[in-house]
């Protein structure tokens, strides 16, 4: 009888960090659950997400080591794939469009942005692309509304960004493919 290796507590939130990041991406706009909350939630994406090969960005000084642990590189916000922004701001959306869109022949270098916000009440968004059987309507609150209109002006399929919006433990996931309405 083959005898399979027990994974150790941090494999294990990677894993549910891995699975809840992969169905959030499949079926957008549909909260899934992460095995963290808070700013421990953006840790377990970075541990998730980031390794030596990756860079990434992060305005928030408490959040830096944590991602830094996992091997990634601090990287200028025009140059990091991934981005993390746990309370978004105004001045911080000026850093936060500067970030890779990909190019035409790699839409795929365009960055991920994993940004905390606000589920239950807030701005209606209407989401329809690949992913949705139908239309989906979903309520984000804490982000700027200048968020949508610099991602619907300077991302233009295939480039763009994919975003992970995060609220304590609850994830969801706009792939660039997603078409987003705000109102």
């Amino acid at each position: 009888m083959m005898s399979m290796p027990h994974m150790t507590p941090a494999e294990l939130r990677q894993h549910a960090t891995f699975t809840a990041l992969m169905w959030a991406f499949s079926y957008p706009g549909r909260p899934q659950r992460l095995p963290a909350a808070g700013l421990a939630a953006f840790v377990a994406i970075g541990e998730t997400l980031l390794d030596l090969e990756t860079g990434f960005f992060t305005p928030y000084d408490d959040l830096v080591p944590a991602l830094a642990a996992t091997g990634g590189r601090p990287l200028p916000p025009i140059h990091a794939p991934y981005q993390f922004y746990p309370q978004l701001t105004l001045a911080e959306l000026d850093l936060l469009v500067t970030a890779p869109l990909g190019t035409y022949a790699e839409p795929d270098r365009g960055a991920t942005l994993v940004l905390g916000c606000g589920f239950a009440h807030g701005t209606p968004l209407h989401l329809s692309g690949p992913g949705l059987a139908q239309p989906l309507t979903i309520t984000v609150a804490r982000l700027p509304d200048a968020l949508w209109r610099a991602r619907a002006t300077v991302a233009v399929y295939p480039l763009g960004w994919d975003l992970y919006l995060v609220d304590g433990d609850q994830v969801i996931g706009l792939p660039r493919t997603t078409r987003v309405e705000v109102g």
